[in-house]
């Protein structure tokens, strides 16, 4: 008898980091649940890799700002006995200052970073811990250590991000669970997500910007060793220890002169 496939659910999944997600994970004989809102791209995605992989891959229409909807994807995760791995990958950014924003956005940014990946992890931990295996990735980033003016609520909700997932890793070190979370922290990464901002990538040095293939690849590599934190590129990884290191007033100095810019 067969044994069955493990299933990552990755929430995000019709572009960006989350595509790339799936086809790595396709690749390495993940069957897949693929959440996101535009169905149309999620059902390709899905007849792209089944037809290149002996995999399963299921699309799953959910707009992660809707509780009811997150509700709807955690119950169906908790149906599911192979789950294996959870990446909470949905994410916005939105530039503004916060007074002059759309406050609507700003509490649907907190849904989908916050509440979705809080929903969805407590959804897939209870059989992971039971079966003494799986993993959890929150996509944060690197503005959970580096805040920019116009992005607070963005670098906000990252940095809870960040220190959830630390909290939930003392707490199955806590249990000797082997059970690995992770929050992947990447900084410019050629995406749709600055596209659909309206950052000007011109404004960015080049020597900034990573393959998105790169950023999973790291992820996932990481994974098995139960790394934390998990920064991917150089320059990140020593703009990151820069930040623990900097006093308040230079590190203000710093974060003000961000390269975020809308066209």
């Amino acid at each position: 008898m067969s044994t069955p496939r493990p299933l990552a659910v990755i929430t995000g999944a019709s572009s960006g980091l989350g595509e790339v997600f799936a086809r790595m994970l396709a690749q390495r004989g993940y069957n897949l649940l693929l959440v996101a809102r535009r169905l149309d791209r999620l059902e390709a995605l899905c007849r792209e890799l089944e037809l290149a992989h002996p995999v399963h891959a299921e699309p799953l229409c959910a707009d992660l700002a809707d509780e009811s909807q997150i509700e709807d994807v955690a119950r169906r995760m908790e149906s599911e006995p192979t789950l294996t791995l959870l990446v909470n990958n949905a994410g916005f950014g939105t530039l503004g200052f916060f007074h002059e924003t759309d406050y609507s956005r700003q509490i649907d940014m907190v849904k989908v970073h916050v509440l979705a990946t809080m929903r969805l992890t407590r959804a897939a931990l209870p059989c992971m811990i039971e079966r003494s295996s799986g993993g959890i990735i929150n996509v944060s980033s690197v503005a959970a250590s580096f805040r920019s003016a116009g992005n607070a609520s963005y670098c906000s909700t990252k940095g809870w991000m960040n220190q959830f997932t630390e909290g939930l890793r003392l707490e199955l070190d806590a249990l000797g669970s082997p059970v690995a979370v992770q929050a992947l922290c990447p900084g410019f990464t050629y995406t749709e997500f600055h596209d659909t901002l309206g950052i000007k990538r011109e404004l960015v040095p080049k020597w900034l910007w990573m393959e998105a293939a790169f950023v999973v690849r790291q992820s996932l590599d990481a994974l098995a060793s139960r790394k934390l934190f998990v920064v991917p590129g150089w320059q990140y990884k020593a703009a990151v220890l820069l930040s623990k290191l900097m006093p308040d007033w230079l590190r203000l100095k710093v974060e003000l002169s961000s390269p975020h810019k809308r066209k």
